[in-house]
C-alpha cells in the first residue's frame, strides 16, 4: 500500500492508460477523483475504484477550459479536503504532416495536452502550497525527444511539459512539492491495436526490447513517483520506451 489514504486527482482517467493508472493507484491505497471529457467512462472508472475499497468520485473536465478547471479543483477540494497528487495525463493527437496541419488542429492539441496541463497544475499548486507538500506527475512522450513525422502538434505539446515540469519543480520545491513527468513509448492500447500489423511489427524494430509496453508499465512509473521510494526525485523524465530512446 504505497499511497495509503492518498488523494490523487487524475485528469483523462476514464479509459486507456489513466484508468489503468487511476486502479493502480487505487489498490495502492490511494482515493482517486477520475476527471474526464467523457462523464460516463469517468463514472464507470469512479465505480470500480469505490468497488475496492476505496472513496472516488467522477468529474466532467475539459482540461482546456479554464473555468472547468478552476470548478473541478474546487469540487476536489470540498470532497477530499487535501491534494497529495495530481497526475496531468488528458491529451489527445490530431496527426498529419506540417504543410497539411490545420491552425485549429494545432490549436486543439496544445490547448488540451500542454494548456491543459499548466491549468491543472496552477490550480493543483495552489492548494499545495497551502498544504506545504504535494506531488505533480506529467505525461511526456517519447516523441518530446525523438520527434515524429505527423505529429509536430503532438510532439511539441509533449515537449513543453517536459519544460514546465522542470519550471515548476524549481519554483516550488522549497513549499514542499515535487514535479515530474513520465514519457511513455509505444504502449499496448486501443490506439495501437488499430495499426495494421505490417507496421506495427515495423514499429517493433525500432524497440531494443521488441515489443510493446503495457499500460501498466506506465501505472507502475507513476506509482513510483507518487510514493515515498521518489522522495528524492524532482524535476526529471522517467522513460519508459524498453530503449526505443536512450
Amino acid at each position: 500500500m504505497k499511497l495509503k489514504d492518498k488523494n490523487v486527482f487524475i485528469t483523462g482517467s476514464g479509459q486507456g492508460i489513466g484508468k489503468q493508472i487511476a486502479i493502480a493507484m487505487a489498490k495502492e491505497g490511494a482515493n482517486v477523483a477520475v476527471s474526464d471529457i467523457n462523464i460516463e467512462n469517468a463514472g464507470a472508472a469512479a465505480q470500480e475504484i469505490r468497488s475496492l475499497g476505496r472513496k472516488s468520485i467522477a468529474i466532467k473536465l475539459d482540461v482546456s477550459k479554464q473555468n472547468e478547471v478552476i470548478a473541478a479543483f474546487e469540487t476536489f477540494k470540498n470532497e477530499f479536503g487535501v491534494l497529495d497528487i495530481l497526475v496531468n495525463n488528458a491529451g489527445i493527437t490530431k496527426d498529419t504532416l506540417v504543410l497539411r496541419m490545420k491552425d485549429d488542429d494545432w490549436d486543439a492539441v496544445i490547448n488540451v495536452n500542454l494548456k491543459g496541463t499548466f491549468l491543472c497544475s496552477r490550480e493543483a499548486i495552489k492548494l499545495m502550497v497551502k498544504q506545504q507538500h504535494g506531488n505533480i506527475i506529467s505525461m511526456s512522450s517519447v516523441v518530446a525527444f525523438t520527434g515524429n513525422p505527423g505529429q509536430v502538434n503532438y510532439s511539441a505539446s509533449k515537449a513543453g511539459i517536459v519544460g514546465l515540469t522542470k519550471t515548476i519543480a524549481k519554483e516550488y520545491a522549497s513549499r514542499g512539492i515535487k514535479a515530474n513527468a513520465v514519457a511513455p513509448g509505444f504502449i499496448q492500447t486501443a490506439m495501437t491495436e488499430a495499426i495494421p500489423e505490417k507496421i506495427r511489427e515495423e514499429m517493433k524494430k525500432n524497440i531494443p526490447l521488441g515489443y510493446f509496453g503495457a499500460p501498466e508499465d506506465v501505472a507502475n512509473a507513476v506509482i513510483f513517483l507518487a510514493s515515498s521510494d521518489a522522495d528524492y526525485i524532482t524535476g526529471q523524465v522517467l522513460h519508459i520506451n524498453g530503449g526505443m530512446y536512450m
